[in-house]
Parts: structure tokens; sequence; C-alpha cells
């Protein structure tokens, strides 16, 4: 065993010892000094550091610990693996800045970890057409203008699974954070996004092999989609759920959210409005707002689709879009009474039509279309 594989060994086994967290082998290491040391230290040793109990230095020396260890080396190896100490120059420096970031990460793919800007898309497994085609116009704006940007998921059912086949339609990097080891794919209808996945991003864990997609995974999973991007938009999500947990921790981590809206009657978008409401996120619209928020560099303006691709218009819209049509703008009142569409219906759907960039809101009350 060659000098790099002994290291790895003593840092893989460092993350299974029963009882010992993240934050606690931090702990371990600044009060030994070394993940090699602290295997070979004997049970004295360890019980003179502080608040150290009987129990967590038997864990500690336990030998089936070493032997899980041993076994997922090999699996580490075999499967030409990389692997990421919190303590290594390339360990994702976003991620390092949380607490509770993983001591050890398992990585298979191309992606720069460290990427210039990352943004994090998450939400419901059951998304909808308006959740969908929200991450499609999404993502191909911002990889029109920043084509080496970073997008990382959860390869979960829905939005996630959008986000990744998004980003791997417009050839930008994607990577999928696993709630299990590198050894399957969860769930497996996506394993072939997620081999696709491979040829520009990524797919990353701190798990090892054997590992099941337990319910508590995604709960961690979800502290390194959100630690390790500059900012997370939640496109859909009911009042439950992972993607309001990956908001909060964002939050916590002190990165923006962004939350995208909609109607109040949806329930899929009543976590997102939630959101909104309690100044936990920043409405998000489109791909220029959230770059002119962000204060990213914009050389080159995205450039608006032509109108052409969004006259699948329902009823009520299209007899907004004529009424607009004619004039620079109108007031939202003179619109309801033109339209008998009553104001309640009326801002829901107008806000709809923003979205698809159809129209925009400007002083006092009014509403024009966007090529004005």
């Amino acid at each position: 065993m060659n000098d790099y594989s002994a290291k790895l060994l003593y840092r893989i086994a460092l993350t299974q010892i029963n009882g010992v967290g993240d934050i606690l082998a931090r702990n371990l290491l600044d009060e030994i000094g070394d993940e090699e040391a602290i295997f070979k230290s004997t049970k004295k040793e360890l019980m003179s550091i502080k608040n150290f109990s009987v129990h967590l230095a038997q864990e500690i020396l336990n030998p089936e610990v070493l032997r899980k260890a041993e076994k997922e080396l090999e699996f580490v190896n075999k499967n030409n693996i990389q692997t990421f100490f919190y303590m290594d120059e390339d360990y994702p420096y976003r991620l390092k800045e949380c607490a509770d970031a993983p001591i050890l990460l398992y990585y298979k793919g191309k992606a720069d970890l460290n990427a210039r800007k990352i943004i994090s898309i998450v939400g419901t497994r059951k998304s909808s057409s308006y959740g969908t085609d929200f991450c499609d116009r999404f993502i191909e704006d911002i990889a029109s203008v920043f084509p080496d940007i970073l997008i990382v998921s959860g390869l979960a059912y829905g939005i996630d699974i959008q986000s990744h086949r998004a980003a791997v339609k417009e050839n930008i990097s994607t990577v999928g954070v696993l709630a299990h080891g590198l050894d399957r794919i969860y769930p497996a209808v996506h394993r072939k996004t997620a081999v696709e996945m491979l040829e520009k991003g990524g797919l990353l864990t701190e798990f090892i092999s054997e590992t099941e997609p337990d319910k508590f995974n995604f709960v961690k999973r979800n502290r390194i989609v959100a630690g390790m991007s500059d900012a997370t938009i939640v496109v859909q999500t009911d009042m439950k759920g992972g993607s309001l947990i990956t908001a909060d921790l964002a939050n916590s981590y002190d990165r923006e959210v962004f939350s995208v809206p909609g109607r109040v009657t949806d329930r899929d978008s009543a976590g997102c409005n939630m959101l909104i409401e309690q100044n936990k996120a920043i409405l998000l619209q489109s791909a220029e707002s959230f770059i002119k928020h962000m204060q990213w560099d914009l050389k080159s303006k995205i450039q608006p689709k032509q109108q052409e691709l969004f006259l699948d218009l329902t009823k009520e819209e299209q007899a907004i879009f004529d009424l607009l049509s004619g004039e620079d703008s109108l007031h939202v009142n003179f619109l309801s009474a033109q339209t008998s569409i009553t104001l309640s219906s009326l801002l829901s759907t107008l806000l709809l039509m923003e979205m698809k960039g159809l129209v925009r809101a400007v002083p006092g009350g009014n509403y024009q279309l966007t090529n004005r």
C-alpha cells in the first residue's frame, strides 16, 4: 500500500466510527493532529481528551472500523473514484466554509467543483410543466452567457432531474449529489442521465458503497447541495419537503436563496410563495434578473426569445395580449374590466405571462408587452 492509499484508508475510517460525525471528527483532528494518529492512539491517550467518553474510545478502536475502510478503499481504487478530504486544497471551498461540511467526499466525473459560478436548483418530485419549463428556459438562458457555469441538484424525480437534463442539453456541467454510495443510481430510471452527466459533469456523495438511500441520507445530502453553491433556486415545492430544508440550510450558510413564484391556488408553489412571503428567498422571474441580483458581470446580454415561441396562449392570456398589443401600457383595473377577468385571476395570469417573458410590470400598476 502506497502512502496515499494508507492516508486515504484512515480518512475513510474516520467517517465510519459510530457516534462520530463531521464536527466531532474535526475536533479529533484538532486534538490529535492526524487521522492515522487517531487510530494508533491507545485507549488511555484517547481518554485524556477533554469530555471524551469510554464508549467513544471503544468505538474508535473497534477493528470493524478499519475493516470497513479497507473494503471501501478497494472499491475506490478499483473504480477510479476521486476523493476530497476537507483539508485538501481542491476540496470544494464553498462547502468547506460550512461548519457541518462532510469530512470526506467521493466523486466520479469531470466537472470542477470549484467552478467560478455554481447554482443549485431544487424542487418538488412531482413537478408540473410550469416548473419544468422554467428549468429549461432558465438554464438555456444562463448557459448562453456563462457556459462555464455548474448546475448542482440531487438527481431526484421532478425538478432535480429536469435541471440535470437541461444542463446536459445545453452542454454545461452538472453534478448530482447522491444520498447513497457510488455503486448505484437511485432512482434507477435516471441511470441514463447520470451516465451522460459523467461526460462533463459528475456524481458526488459523502456515503460509502453499499449505503442504502435511506430517508435521513437525503436530509444530509441537502447540506452539500446548499453548501457547495453560490445560490440555491427553489422552483416548485409544497409546504413540506427537502427543498425547503435545502433553502433553510442555504440561508444558514449565508448563501442567496431564490424562489420561483406560482399561483396561490397551486399546491406545488405554496412553499415557494411562503419563502418569498417570509423574506427567506428572493422572487425569481428570469435568468437575467438572477444575474443582476448576483452582480455577476454580464458581458453579453441574454437575447430575448421570439414571442412567437410563446403564442400557444390560454384564452385569458390571448385576450390580455391582444389588448396590450395596441397600447404602450395598460392598468390592471382596465385590463380586468375589458377582459371580464377578476382582478385576482388577472394578477395570477399576468404573473404567468411574466414568467413566459411576454409582459412586464411598469410603475403605477400598469403592464406592457416586453417588446415595448
